[in-house]
């Protein structure tokens, strides 16, 4: 059984920082591509950064570039997601998911439960 387990969230003022993590297990985490997604009410999710299996490759959203950064390791099964210079609208759900292939890709395969972000102005 494939589980996802973000953590890392909560309460953070305006230009603060969060580092999220993604522990992954129930699935070769080495092949498949990774990514962090956000939502807030009444938005659909939305991709914010993903990365390839190898962590060679990875792209962001307009929102997240020169702010967030995306890293894997391998070796412990985990996904990780430094966010900066955060704002309140930052403020979101973010999910944890893998994404189907080794390649950056939309298509998410596994879903993780969320861990949510708030940041106060």
């Amino acid at each position: 059984q494939v589980q996802l387990v973000e953590s890392g969230g909560g309460v953070v003022q305006a230009g603060g920082s969060l580092r999220l993590s993604c522990a992954a297990s129930g699935m070769i985490f080495s092949m498949n591509a990774m990514g962090w997604y956000r939502q807030t009410s009444g938005k659909e999710r939305e991709l914010v950064a993903g990365i390839s299996s190898g962590g060679g490759s990875t792209w962001y959203a307009d929102c997240a570039k020169g702010r967030f950064t995306i890293s894997r390791d391998n070796f412990k099964n985990t996904l990780y997601l430094q966010m900066n210079s955060l704002k309140p609208e930052d403020t979101a759900m973010y999910y944890c998911a893998a994404l189907f292939g080794r390649e950056l890709t939309n298509r998410v395969r596994y879903w993780g439960q969320g861990t949510q972000v708030t940041v106060s102005s």
